[in-house]
């Protein structure tokens, strides 16, 4: 990981189905922040098109021309961008992250627990990997939404190397404490920053609470979003990463050999 790294997490509130209008937020959010010097950007869970199940294999057809376009934008910034898209798959589709650095495509993951609650399985595919991606930044490990209640996942990745975790969601209410919770429970025990990046408001008949949040190694909250529409930013230091890591060894006095 490079000494600091400008990170922001974009917290907006997905038009449904509406691609065009949701990329235009986006190149708005990201025109801003490059303004400001951010590096490293973390956009929500299925920015693109929120879930409209209906529409989601047509609306999957655009996700080529949207990651071209992040990749041209990455380039053009300077950034690291991630969030997740309909990838298209047959008849189903996959919720994918995808993550671009400085004008070219360095890692994809395919969400790998789908919320069976709301149907996810029915209209999408899991994926079957986890993914650490090497980055201008650092090493980069992505979840996504649901995947947070799953600490097996986040510590495949900080054992595979990663420094910062990203989390594209879209988390609805009531479940806030949950999702600040867990955040700051997989950041704690993996001793790592989190950037997490939640939508906002009323997507369809699901209301968001937004609560974005970025985290030190220490589970410290360094930025969060309220209600609204908004990018928040943080310096990730990794020295503090590494001084916490040295001074309380856990992932070193693990004992896998026992479980």
């Amino acid at each position: 990981m490079q000494s600091t790294v400008k990170a922001a997490a974009v917290q907006f509130t997905i038009a449904l189905g509406d691609v065009d209008a949701n990329l235009a937020q986006v190149r708005e959010a990201l025109a801003r922040l490059a303004q400001r010097g951010t590096e490293l950007v973390v956009l929500p869970e299925m920015w693109s098109s929120g879930f409209a199940y209906k529409e989601l294999n047509r609306l999957a057809q655009r996700t080529p021309e949207i990651v071209e376009e992040l990749e041209r934008l990455s380039r053009e910034y300077g950034m690291v961008i991630v969030g997740s898209l309909p990838e298209p798959h047959g008849d189903k589709v996959y919720n994918t992250a995808y993550l671009v650095d400085r004008g070219r495509l360095a890692g994809s993951y395919r969400k790998l627990h789908l919320f069976s609650l709301m149907g996810e399985d029915r209209s999408l595919d899991a994926g079957d990997r986890a993914v650490v991606a090497e980055t201008s930044l650092g090493r980069v490990g992505m979840l996504i939404c649901y995947d947070l209640r799953f600490p097996e996942l986040a510590r495949r990745l900080t054992l595979d190397g990663a420094e910062i975790l990203v989390v594209p969601g879209e988390w609805p209410k009531p479940r806030d404490d949950h999702w600040h919770t867990l955040l700051r429970g997989r950041a704690i025990e993996n001793q790592l920053f989190i950037v997490a990046a939640n939508c906002c408001g009323m997507v369809g008949k699901l209301d968001f609470f937004g609560g974005s949040l970025i985290l030190g190694p220490k589970g410290e909250i360094l930025a969060q979003g309220g209600y609204e529409s908004c990018e928040l930013e943080a310096t990730l230091e990794a020295q503090a990463m590494e001084s916490w890591r040295a001074s309380i060894p856990c992932l070193k006095d693990r004992r896998p050999d026992c479980y």
